[in-house]
């Protein structure tokens, strides 16, 4: 391990691409781009990015909501856990992860604000109709152009928060961003909880939807769009796809970045969509205090540990390029413990623990991962790079994380009654425990992909 982290020469430049100079062209609000970068943050740099946030927050508060509501919508509408399973991650995540890279593509071109502003539509609308639904097949279909909408909301959002910052604050701003799914689930799960205990699984979608939609209209009443960061010099082609995707596949560092997303989705997916019902089953807590613990935790945990890694790599990765991927894969590794007491442990306290330390390690992936994307791709192919990055690790974690672990939680549950579950979310541990050891190797080739970038 002491090869992985030693620090490397003084004498050594830093990586261009992580410490860019900002453009100087002036932006629609008569600053010059870049000067967050170098004078602070501006009122309106500050007012946007936490619009963004809250905006994510939603996002991942509309997906996460199925794994609380569970319960409750298994037994209205009669469904076995395999079929929770795929409604949660494969229906959600068909159209959500197909339009994810023609949808960066464009946000390459065009405004931004607007494409997240029709995707926010979208799935809020989405997530109210889903309170309406009589039966599997309508729930179905909402959940399937729920995801058609927050297509259009990762590489937008994350392109906007990196051009607002300025290349010196990029990994402050996404890990400011990524705090988005830990608010989502300390501000908007415990009342979604409440809501459905007093009202049903029907009341709480809708009043989630309403929500997003108010979010849409600030979004595009109050945001314009910032300047983006240099064209490429003279002479130098803009990227199209599939120069795009050669750039890419040659960077050792993002392919394994890549591939060790996918595993950690497989274990994140896993926790949203089924933890949930793991406090219900297993302990037996009513769906308000289901709502109000994982909330609660997951929020708190989720928020310290996105701005402790995002803080942590920015730091380290300025002596050695390396932490920015070794932060995340070494964080991912100690998630493994966390969710093996939070799984086992008999004693409620000690499993709300766990999962308190999970969702802590976890989270300190997220805004280093999304740093490492941008810095591992031309300016011209950052949103692509996010884009195809989300693509795997989504496509392979919401579909295996949750189908997986409900297929298994039916085939054992025979042998083990409520019981079940404890062990079949088993996989998520080891699957994060694999996302981190790819991580943890990514980072012997990061910083000579970082320089290939920037060249």
């Amino acid at each position: 391990m002491d090869t992985l982290v030693q620090k490397r020469p003084s004498a050594a430049p830093e990586p261009e691409a992580l410490h860019e100079r900002a453009p100087e062209s002036a932006s629609p609000d008569g600053n010059v781009a870049g000067q967050s970068a170098r004078d602070g943050w501006t009122p309106r740099s500050v007012y946007t990015l936490v619009l963004l946030t809250l905006i994510w927050a939603i996002s991942f508060a509309d997906r996460q909501m199925l794994g609380l509501l569970a319960p409750l919508i298994k037994a209205d509408l009669e469904l076995s856990d395999t079929s929770l399973g795929l409604i949660t991650g494969f229906v959600f995540v068909l159209l959500y992860s197909v339009l994810g890279v023609p949808v960066a593509r464009l946000a390459d071109r065009a405004s931004r604000r607007n494409i997240l502003a029709a995707g926010v539509a979208v799935w809020s609308l989405m997530t109210g109709l889903s309170g309406l639904a009589a039966n599997v097949w309508q729930l179905t279909l909402a959940r399937l152009l729920m995801g058609a909408g927050e297509a259009a909301a990762n590489a937008p959002a994350t392109t906007l928060a990196a051009d607002i910052a300025g290349p010196r604050r990029r990994q402050t701003a996404m890990a400011v961003l990524s705090t988005g799914s830990g608010l989502s689930a300390l501000l908007l799960l415990p009342p979604a909880g409440w809501i459905a205990q007093a009202w049903g699984w029907r009341g709480a979608f809708m009043a989630a939807g309403w929500t997003g939609l108010a979010l849409c209209g600030l979004l595009l009443l109050t945001v314009r769009e910032p300047p983006r960061a240099p064209a490429p010099a003279a002479g130098r082609p803009r990227d199209d796809a599939l120069g795009a995707a050669r750039f890419l596949l040659g960077s050792r560092a993002y392919v394994l970045t890549v591939l060790g997303g996918a595993f950690v989705g497989v274990s994140l997916y896993a926790s949203q969509a089924w933890h949930p019902s793991f406090l219900a089953r297993v302990h037996h807590l009513p769906i308000g205090e289901v709502g109000l613990a994982s909330g609660v935790l997951r929020g708190v945990a989720g928020i310290i540990g996105t701005l402790l890694g995002g803080v942590l790599a920015e730091r380290l990765a300025r002596r050695d390029a390396r932490w920015l991927l070794l932060t995340p894969g070494l964080a991912c590794i100690l998630a493994l413990p966390a969710e093996l007491l939070f799984l086992l442990s008999p004693d409620l306290k000690l499993a709300l623990t766990g999962m308190l330390g999970y969702h802590l390690f976890i989270g300190m992936h997220f805004g280093p991962i999304y740093v490492a994307c941008h810095a591992l791709a031309r300016p011209t192919m950052r949103a692509t790079a996010t884009a195809v990055f989300l693509l795997v690790a989504n496509l392979t974690g919401q579909i295996v994380g949750p189908l997986a672990v409900g297929f298994l939680n039916d085939q054992w549950a025979a042998a083990f009654g409520e019981e079940a579950i404890r062990y079949s979310l088993l996989l998520g541990g080891a699957c994060v425990l694999a996302g981190g050891l790819i991580l943890t190797l990514a980072s012997r080739t990061v910083e000579a992909d970082v320089r290939r970038a920037a060249a």
